[in-house]
């Protein structure tokens, strides 16, 4: 049974394309006696409504894109930790460096480098009568010159071989370790010493200076023969 409303065919056509939801939302009837502004707020009702979408049955919604972790952000070494390692590595490179000299030292010969005992002091008319202390920190020896000769006292106490000191005041050598006394030539008149200081090498060469040699000494022992009258104790004036 066919029904015609407002003369339109009920009927849908079968050869029209079928339309949207939309289409028939807009296309729906309007009941009787509606009012003017009663359709215009529902009209407005339908656009400014959120359409709900639909979820086609057994298909997978999307999902958003997780962050698969975090980016971090290193900071910088205190310079309290740089110290440190530099320490260390100063550290070990210099233990090391100790051990490969310590390593070479054995293969070397060991060999005590000392002063010339041969040497120049100038010539006799560079000197006063009396003792001259120039040249004891350098050669340890004093210059002791008489109206009739010149000689060279090694500057070492007879005791136990500490270094006497010239007393000019008093007119002689005083050791400061034990007390030991000398008068103006060396020889020994109080304290420990056993005997007189010794005297070293003396002669002139072609120049003319003083050649003074350390390496060979005239001794005066105790109760022994007297050397300081050798020839090379003294060089005569």
């Amino acid at each position: 049974m066919q029904m015609e409303v407002c003369g339109v065919d009920s009927k849908p056509n079968s050869n029209l394309p079928a339309k949207g939801a939309q289409d028939a939302s807009d296309a729906r009837e309007v009941p009787a006696g509606t009012t003017p502004a009663e359709r215009v707020s529902e009209g407005a009702a339908v656009a400014s409504s959120t359409p709900t979408p639909t979820i086609a049955k057994g298909l997978a919604t999307p999902v958003a894109a997780r962050q698969t972790g975090a980016v971090l952000e290193s900071k910088p070494d205190p310079p309290v930790n740089k110290m440190r390692r530099r320490i260390v590595w100063a550290a070990v490179v210099g233990f090391l460096t100790t051990c490969f000299l310590m390593f070479v030292r054995f293969f070397l010969p060991r060999s005590i480098f000392e002063p010339a005992t041969r040497f120049r002091i100038g010539f006799p008319d560079d000197y006063n009568v009396g003792v001259s202390d120039k040249w004891q920190q350098q050669y340890r020896i004093w210059v002791d010159k008489t109206p009739d000769r010149l000689f060279v006292i090694y500057a070492r106490c007879t005791h136990l071989g500490c270094t006497p000191d010239w007393k000019a005041s008093e007119n002689k050598f005083k050791c400061p370790c034990h007390g030991s006394g000398y008068d103006s030539e060396g020889v020994n008149f109080e304290g420990p010493a056993p005997r007189p200081m010794d005297r070293a090498y003396v002669e002139k060469d072609a120049e003319g200076q003083i050649v003074v040699d350390t390496g060979k000494l005239y001794t005066w022992e105790k109760g022994g023969e007297n050397k300081f009258n050798d020839e090379g104790a003294y060089i005569p004036l």
